[in-house]
């Protein structure tokens, strides 16, 4: 799982089936301290997030595939599962 920003969201006109009614957004990873790093990638959106929201991305496919309840394989990568509320680091 990793911590990312939403930045924006992405319309294509052509796209694989698998992504039929699904919305791709565009996700910065963040460090423990918020801190944009690495680069920014597509997610598909499962919890209705918008930009600018604080969200947890599953980035393995065979978790993605029971999420969406697709056995076969789908060109899905990157899936957003939460809504992050409150981040808290220890010291």
């Amino acid at each position: 799982m990793k911590l990312c920003r939403v930045k924006g969201t992405v319309v294509a006109t052509a796209h694989h089936a698998a992504l039929d009614g699904k919305k791709l957004l565009v996700v910065q990873p963040l460090d423990e301290r918020g801190m944009e790093t690495g680069e920014s990638y597509l997610a598909v959106d499962t919890v209705q997030a918008g930009r600018g929201d604080t969200v947890l991305v599953m980035t393995e496919g065979t978790g993605a595939r029971q999420i969406l309840q697709q056995g076969a394989i789908v060109p899905i990568r990157s899936l957003i599962v939460g809504i992050v509320d409150e981040v808290a680091v220890q010291k």
